[in-house]
């Protein structure tokens, strides 16, 4: 099966992707297989929810438009052409997903399949729904897959190498586990924004979007603030108050109420806005429903410090302040080209 027909074959799904949305899907019926696939997929959409309860309808959908805009062809093509796979030997690359957001293992499973070689997918209990639906409309579009693709509800088997992602305890056994294959072992990993006081209030709801989209359970989520010496935080409340709406989900309430409790109960001081709790931590990886701070006295120090933390840290927002950050808003809509951890997955793929 050439390069081309599995690139083809993607397109076909983000077109039927790109006919779902939260206000109201309509069916375009010049996409391939609408009639066994559409209106399973919007059941199965309805029903993520109680499955795993943080996927919510709306970022359920998210998740959908942001892979209906990223599987076109010009940016297939754009991705695709930095890579060469035609003298590979097919091997069989082991998948073990986490379930903390939608279909946050789909990045490595097209790119198993585009780089040439056979996916054997290990899904998180958290989310068991999804990929394997999108798999069976990849099958359907193009029988040739069943021959690449495969789903594992027990320990991966007969695979030659493996890409993991889980938390740092796992991690650990991921690599004491797989320490005899090629692997990429993902750990935990968070995000920062970093201010000087200039932003504008859509900078701020922006940033919003940045912090809370799938309840920031996602390794793109920003977590961490780090902030001008004598930062006064009114502006940043007053932005982020368009997403107070959050607070109504009860899990994310929950949260809420505990963590804060917690916090208050060991004396920590708190600045809250009623649905975000922000804390000045040395840490990156703030429980949900907060966010920490830190301060930095001078810029220049403050980009030494990222870079020499690098490992911790997925992806830095800020307005051109530290060199190759991103723009607020944009950390949940990554591009093809944009590898977890900076690993490029394609060329781990085409060393194997």
């Amino acid at each position: 099966m050439t390069l081309a027909h599995k690139k083809n074959t993607l397109i076909e799904l983000g077109k039927f992707l790109s006919q779902f949305h939260l206000e109201k899907s309509i069916p375009n019926p010049e996409v391939l297989k609408n009639d066994l696939f559409y209106t399973a997929f919007l059941d199965l959409i309805e029903l993520s929810q109680s499955h795993n309860g943080w996927y919510t309808p709306e970022n359920v959908y998210f998740a959908i438009n942001s892979w209906a805009k990223a599987l076109t062809k010009e940016n297939l093509e754009q991705f695709l052409s930095s890579y060469t796979f035609e003298n590979n030997t097919p091997k069989t690359v082991g998948l073990v997903l986490a379930g903390n957001i939608p279909l946050v293992g789909f990045h490595d499973f097209i790119c198993v399949l585009l780089s040439g070689h056979k996916v054997q997918v290990k899904t998180s209990s958290n989310d068991q729904m999804l990929l394997p639906f999108l798999a069976n409309y990849l099958t359907s579009v193009e029988p040739a897959l069943l021959n690449y693709i495969q789903f594992s509800e027990g320990k991966l088997t007969d695979f030659d190498a493996v890409i993991a992602t889980g938390s740092n305890n796992t991690a650990r056994y991921f690599e004491y586990y797989f320490k005899d294959k090629p692997s990429i072992i993902r750990k935990n990993r968070n995000s920062v924004a970093v201010l000087n006081g200039t932003e504008t209030p859509a900078d701020f709801d922006a940033l919003g979007e940045d912090i809370f989209r799938y309840f920031g359970l996602g390794c793109r989520n920003v977590s961490k603030l780090f902030v001008p010496k004598g930062y006064v935080f009114d502006a940043f409340f007053e932005g982020i108050f368009k997403h107070q709406d959050v607070i109504h989900y009860e899990k994310y309430a929950n949260n809420y109420d505990y963590n804060k409790a917690v916090f208050l109960m060991s004396n920590f001081k708190l600045l809250d806005n009623g649905f975000l709790t922000i804390k000045e931590d040395a840490s990156y990886s703030s429980p949900i429903s907060s966010v920490f701070y830190e301060f930095y006295d001078d810029l220049e120090d403050l980009k030494t410090k990222l870079a020499n933390e690098h490992e911790q840290i997925q992806c830095i927002v800020s307005n051109d302040l530290i060199p190759n950050s991103i723009p607020f808003g944009k950390t949940q809509q990554p591009e093809l080209w944009d590898f977890a951890d900076n690993v490029d997955t394609m060329e781990f793929l085409k060393s194997l």
